[in-house]
């Protein structure tokens, strides 16, 4: 019996060394990047020489402003958006861990007792009490049974491509979702600066409304100027005081917003800094658009979609081909409890060895290939225009960079050229050398000029943010 065993198991050695020998086969083709469409480099950029870029920058080194860094750090920590993309990259993980295992055998260890007692007219049941004298049948097994595919056609290594693939691919979905937090948090920052400022200006023109109200006032009751005047004027302040309950609505949004964001409950952001202490990056160096689609997280998952699909094509594939199945088990088997033990008597030992070829199965196989392939035509597709996508977001920030610039200049200087026409037109009230209706007029005129400045400087920030974003840059 032993020597039954051994060589049953000296066959099952001969057959796997075979099927290692196969299993250097794999249908379907390795992923190659496809051709992209990407310029050598990005309109107004640096340089094509100069291949570094502000993406390569710590998200702490871009931001250098502390209460925004803290804000970033907290939704970091804290924001449940991030949080639920990490423990899917940790379930990923762990399907790695399994996948690993994949071309290993199973194996199952079974023990067994069980009792057969028929019926005393039956066949068996006349059988068993002749052999036996009794009227049952005992068995008692304890086995090890192993089973085993030999990877002839690549599939479980396609298996573990796709499954090691996905585990990369949410490890992008992590680092995307960082990069997406990093810039609306700093968006809604620079935002609220803005707010601050305009809520700034407003209250600071109402002041010059208030005491334009008072010199009409006197003007009228010293009969310079009729009451239709005074009206004007007041009407003017109260245009300019709605804007302060406006600006504080907006102001106690976005800030319950940035609390959202950084996972904390709603409420006052107190530690800020000054719109106008924020400096704008003069030196935006955007590297190469090939060095781009490699770092960026969005595009590299989308990569990772691709090479998911070439890699279903093989399995499809490898899945029309035969399977060979290797079976083997032993242990101990005995009718008597007694005996289950005993060795040798009791050993006994199973091997067998299957080829399935699959032959008709309703076109059901041949279809999954076809679909496979379209489906890899398909994410070559997407895979492309997310480049694209990229690409465009990268070039649109480089062009708002430098219009921007040319607009602050401008309001910059129309902001100076009427706070000096308000100064002249008081004045000019005062000494009856103009009317009430220019002064509302330049009044007006540089409330609106300031609101603008500032919305300016807060757009100069938020299209560094984002080109920061479309280059890849906030996961490090």
């Amino acid at each position: 019996m032993t020597t039954i065993i051994t060589n049953s198991y000296k066959h099952i050695a001969v057959t796997l060394s075979l099927a290692a020998l196969l299993g250097a086969c794999k249908v379907g083709q390795n992923y190659q990047r496809p051709e992209l469409p990407l310029p050598q480099q990005f309109a107004d950029s640096v340089s094509y020489a100069d291949t570094s870029s502000i993406a390569d920058l710590q998200w702490k080194e871009f931001f250098t402003d502390p209460a925004l860094q803290n804000l970033i750090s907290k939704g970091i920590t804290y924001n449940n958006d991030l949080q639920a993309a990490i423990k899917r990259m940790d379930a990923a993980k762990q399907n790695v861990r399994q996948a690993k295992l994949l071309q290993l055998p199973e194996v199952n260890l079974q023990i067994q007792g069980s009792i057969n007692r028929p019926s005393d007219n039956s066949l068996n049941g006349l059988s068993i009490g002749t052999f036996l004298g009794k009227p049952y049948v005992e068995n008692y097994v304890t086995a090890l049974n192993f089973s085993w595919e030999a990877d002839i056609w690549g599939r479980i290594r396609r298996q573990q491509e796709i499954t090691i693939t996905q585990f990369l691919q949410q490890q992008e979905a992590v680092k995307a979702v960082q990069t997406q937090l990093i810039s609306d948090i700093a968006q809604g920052y620079y935002n609220l600066l803005m707010l601050d400022k305009q809520l700034e200006v407003a209250k600071s023109n109402l002041l010059l409304n208030d005491s334009l109200v008072l010199a009409t006032r006197a003007l009228r009751d010293g009969g310079s100027v009729t009451t239709l005047a005074v009206q004007q004027v007041e009407a003017q302040r109260q245009t300019t005081a709605l804007l302060v309950p406006q600006l504080e609505e907006s102001i106690a949004l976005q800030e319950n917003a940035l609390q959202l964001l950084t996972g904390q409950n709603p409420g006052k952001i107190e530690t800020r800094a000054h719109l106008n202490e924020q400096t704008i990056r003069e030196e935006l160096k955007t590297g190469l658009p090939v060095a781009m689609v490699s770092r960026r997280p969005d595009v590299r998952s989308t990569e990772l979609s691709l090479t998911i699909a070439n890699a279903r094509v093989g399995l499809t594939q490898a899945n029309m081909y035969p399977a060979l199945n290797l079976t083997a088990g032993g242990g101990l088997e005995s009718f008597k409890a007694s005996n289950w033990f005993s060795i040798p008597n009791s050993l006994f030992g199973t091997a067998a060895g299957t080829i399935l070829q699959p032959i008709f199965q309703r076109r059901n196989l041949k279809t999954q290939f076809e679909v496979a392939k379209l489906q890899r035509e398909e994410a070559v597709i997407n895979f492309r225009q997310s480049v694209l996508q990229a690409t465009t977001e990268v070039t649109n920030a480089l062009v708002r960079t430098a219009k921007l610039k040319e607009q602050r200049s401008i309001a910059d200087a129309q902001a100076d050229t009427l706070r000096q026409a308000v100064q002249n037109a008081h004045l000019l009230f005062k000494s009856d050398m103009a009317t009430y209706l220019e002064v509302i007029t330049a009044q007006t005129n540089a409330l609106q000029a300031e609101l603008n400045v500032a919305n300016i400087q807060r757009s100069q920030l938020g299209v560094v943010v984002e080109l920061y974003r479309s280059l890849g840059g906030g996961y490090k």
